[in-house]
């Protein structure tokens, strides 16, 4: 049966010669693996620009019962990047995105509310005036939201966690700090030192660990970590 829906490119697998296995989360049919043949070549038709990690999608799909690889009729991009691909700093954020979302979700999982906010960021990401110094942190902060293991407060954040690393002097600006990213998320300006920032990202992240089932290193975290200047 052919569907149509959204989709986010989470990444792909070379297959055979020429075809790929792409991982896409669809906003309506949760993340699926679509065989996409001849699309690794040198011909001027070549279509591999379509299935580059975090690409928005618009999509025409063979969504059988109970099949493993799925098919793809129709793929156009709905969002075409301007800086993602070319900026450095936005590039390894992008990966960073890719490589959380794949460590938090399932073959078949489907959250339209995530997938939202997943466009957005990407959309955000891709903006000129975009503060990258706060952006992985927002974005982990607002995906725990979304996959139902957010507290509501900022305070929450420390109490929930088995363990955090943070000295008594550091705890009240970290927590001021968490809610200005709670109400303003991509927007914030608030300004704390770098070091707190980067233990934040790295708390954030063990936080995430706490709550998933099969959680794994992060290879993009070095990059992130220096990016946060």
């Amino acid at each position: 049966m052919l569907k149509k829906t959204r989709g986010i490119v989470l990444n792909y697998l070379k297959y055979k010669d020429t075809s790929i296995i792409v991982r896409i989360f669809t906003r309506e049919l949760g993340l699926k693996a679509y065989l996409v043949n001849s699309v690794r070549t040198q011909s001027k038709g070549s279509k591999i620009a379509l299935y580059q990690p975090l690409t928005l999608l618009d999509l025409v799909v063979y969504d059988k019962e109970n099949a493993g690889l799925q098919r793809i009729s129709e793929a156009k991009i709905i969002f075409p990047h301007r800086l993602i691909p070319f900026d450095f700093a936005r590039t390894s954020i992008a990966l960073f995105m890719t490589e959380v979302i794949n460590r938090s979700i399932y073959e078949g999982y489907q959250n339209d509310w995530l997938f939202d906010f997943l466009e957005e960021s990407v959309m955000t990401l891709d903006k000129s005036g975009c503060n990258l110094g706060h952006f992985p942190l927002v974005f982990l902060i607002e995906k725990a939201k979304y996959l139902g293991f957010a507290p509501e407060a900022a305070e929450g954040f420390l109490i929930e966690s088995i363990h955090h690393p943070f000295v008594p002097e550091e705890i009240n600006i970290t927590i001021d700090y968490l809610e200005d990213l709670l109400t303003h998320r991509f927007e914030s300006s608030f300004t704390i030192p770098i070091a707190l920032r980067r233990k934040l990202l790295d708390y954030l992240l063990e936080f995430h660990s706490e709550h998933l089932e099969h959680p794994a290193p992060i290879k993009s975290l070095p990059i992130i970590r220096q990016l946060m200047s």
